[in-house]
């Protein structure tokens, strides 16, 4: 079985890192080059790096700043916010980026999934979605979850996973922030339905969490900012908590 992975996930706006709850009132959280550092010293197993403005002013990712953190880490580090084509993926692939994080751009133009996946790798492409529980269904959301689509979550995750995608970042925007648990039954819906990893995010906020997540859940990796940025629990503890729980993680 692989070892399920602890991921920190640094939301950047204006080059610094900040934390909101059900996607407002963010708030700083710190240096992101420095966080990066700690992160990969700490024992994380990746780091996620997300321009969370970027779609939504139009402009694309810090470069720069990307390639600053990109040096200082030796971990797998995912990068996304305002990639629209794959000279996007090629400039952050070239800055350090291992992989990269597409969201508004792929539901709206759903054949940019086909085109990294084929220049790339699926290795290279992560899907992330941010869905909303509305009347019974989840809806997937664009422009950093300022709007709403007419696409479901499940159906959503499905297409992207078949035209190319290496793995599904899923947030539930519900569970952002407000630390009462990650969305199990809809992670469990997505396990159930694809072949491809999930990364669970939106939720964490205790160390049981993370047990329920992988088990009840079963997702493959979980992502978190505030309890990491804010060491409200430290990666290394997580991780012996979770081994202590037969889950398999790497120490």
């Amino acid at each position: 079985m692989l070892a399920k992975r602890i991921i920190p996930c640094l939301d950047v706006k204006d080059g610094k890192t900040v934390k909101g709850v059900n996607f407002v009132n963010f708030k700083d959280a710190g240096d992101p080059i420095e966080l990066g550092k700690k992160y990969s010293q700490d024992g994380a197993d990746e780091l996620v790096f997300l321009d969370i403005t970027a779609s939504h002013e139009g402009r694309k990712t810090f470069i720069d700043l990307v390639q600053r953190i990109a040096q200082n880490i030796s971990i797998p580090f995912t990068v996304g916010g305002g990639i629209n084509d794959v000279c996007d993926v090629e400039k952050l692939l070239n800055a350090g980026a291992d992989k990269i994080s597409i969201n508004s751009a792929a539901l709206k133009n759903p054949s940019l999934i086909d085109n990294i996946s084929r220049n790339f790798g699926n290795q290279v492409c992560v899907v992330a979605i941010d869905a909303r529980f509305n009347h019974g269904q989840w809806v997937c959301y664009i422009n950093g979850g300022r709007i709403p689509t007419n696409r479901n979550l499940l159906e959503w995750a499905y297409e992207a996973q078949e035209r190319g995608a290496g793995e599904i970042l899923f947030t539930s925007m519900d569970h952002d922030g407000v630390k009462t648990g990650f969305a199990c039954e809809a992670l469990s819906m997505l396990h159930d339905k694809l072949s491809i990893p999930i990364i669970a995010s939106g939720g964490a906020g205790d160390y049981s969490h993370f047990h329920d997540v992988f088990t009840t859940g079963h997702a493959d990796a979980a992502l978190a900012a505030s309890i990491f940025h804010f060491n409200e629990i430290p990666i290394d503890k997580l991780k012996l908590y979770l081994k202590e729980r037969n889950i398999n993680v790497r120490i």
